[in-house]
């Protein structure tokens, strides 16, 4: 089959072609169930517990879908009461790290009776062998990722425009049954001259995708060799996205080139700026140096990550809402946390250029995946598959079968 290029007929296939099982977005409904720290949401919880009648009610949060009173299954995974939330009494469950939005590592209360939708087809196959590819939003004229990895359970919320897909890498707990399109693997392992696999592709969808306004695109290189360059690409800025995870090293810049912190941050600290001359990032009278102008400048939907990052965990909240629990001083686990942010920013930044070497040679666009028969992707695959290895508890102690 002839090759393509970009915009030639048939065109590059949407991320959506590739990877066909997809969720929306996680919708919480409730912004007090998420913090940057745990012990916040443990007296969020207690605060909650000791509420009675109209009070509680309203620091819940009532919306269409969440009330004190929805009867609603416990999450796949979970050990959290399946009982009407309104006679609630025990301890807050064990909170669960989470991807909120791009880069941002928080916690969450895992109760299904405080999200309004909390995709549970995720949780099913949310394990140590799970990758998931997050599409950004598609903001046009905006810089920034078409597409990012995590192996936390992402919520998929974009800092602009509107939010993307949830794709996992396997439709299966334990690694089985990749989420790719069938017969694509056989394709791309005949031409390419080698097996390849379902991390391969994610790989190379990570160093390749563009923004689309129907989502992510991912032209497919007819090279062997470029095919093997963005695949090698791609894995390196999966790692660092991946902070270790998955038994990888936790990224670093070179010796000279790591942030620290120069000036202590203050109790409470109210601006974030910097000064590019010394290379130093200003939190109030606080100071970190050195941090590389692509940190400070990385951008996901025309939004600066650090600013998001600092105002997440300092920007004003309502007075007697639950969310208005939380620390009183700046963390230290939060300028740990920053050091490592700037130092995935930094090397991310530094990859971009090799990003974009990746593109304009010949392809395999869509016209030679639907006359191989690959597309259109059966509708099949783009469910999720059936999980029956265990019985899941239902409303009210009942048990359900998926």
């Amino acid at each position: 089959m002839t090759a393509t290029r970009s915009g030639a007929t048939g065109g590059s296939p949407l991320l959506s072609d590739l990877l066909p099982w997809s969720t929306a977005p996680l919708r919480f409904g409730r912004a007090w169930i998420l913090a940057p720290d745990q012990p916040s949401l443990t007296a969020r919880w207690d605060r909650l517990m000791a509420a009675e009648g109209a009070e509680r009610e309203t620091l819940f949060g009532p919306s269409r879908a969440r009330t004190p009173h929805s009867a609603v299954a416990a999450l796949p995974g979970g050990a959290t009461g399946t009982g009407r939330f309104v006679r609630e009494s025990g301890r807050c469950p064990m909170p669960r790290r989470v991807l909120h939005g791009p880069f941002d590592e928080q916690w969450l209360i895992p109760d299904h009776r405080l999200i309004d939708a909390a995709r549970p087809e995720l949780w099913r196959v949310a394990d140590d062998h799970q990758l998931f590819a997050v599409e950004q939003g598609y903001v046009p004229q905006a810089d920034g990722p078409a597409l990012l990895v995590s192996a936390l359970l992402p919520d998929g919320r974009s800092p602009a425009g509107r939010p993307g897909r949830i794709r996992p890498l396997y439709r299966r707990p334990g690694g089985t049954e990749p989420n790719v399109t069938p017969g694509l693997l056989a394709l791309l392992s005949a031409r390419y001259g080698h097996d390849v696999t379902a991390e391969e592709l994610l790989a190379w969808a990570v160093a390749a995708a563009v923004p689309s306004p129907e989502g992510p695109a991912v032209p497919l290189t007819a090279d062997p060799g470029v095919w093997a360059t963005g695949t090698a690409l791609g894995r390196r800025m999966t790692a660092i996205q991946l902070r270790g995870a998955r038994g990888g090293e936790r990224p670093r810049l070179p010796g000279g080139r790591r942030p620290y912190v120069r000036a202590a941050v203050p109790d409470r600290p109210e601006t974030i700026a910097y000064d590019p001359e010394a290379e130093a990032l200003l939190l109030g009278t606080g100071r970190i140096s050195p941090v590389p102008a692509g940190a400070w400048d990385y951008t996901v939907g025309g939004v600066r990550i650090l600013e998001l990052w600092f105002e997440r965990r300092t920007g004003p909240v309502e007075s007697g809402a639950l969310e208005a629990i939380r620390p009183a001083v700046w963390l230290q686990e939060w300028t740990s946390e920053l050091l490592e942010l700037i130092t995935v920013l930094a090397l991310l930044a530094e990859l971009r250029p090799l990003q974009r070497e990746l593109h304009g040679g010949p392809e395999i666009g869509r016209e030679e995946l639907r006359a191989t028969g690959v597309l259109p992707v059966p509708e099949t695959a783009r469910r999720p598959a059936s999980v029956l290895d265990h019985h899941e508890e239902g409303p009210e102690g009942q048990f359900a079968l998926i």
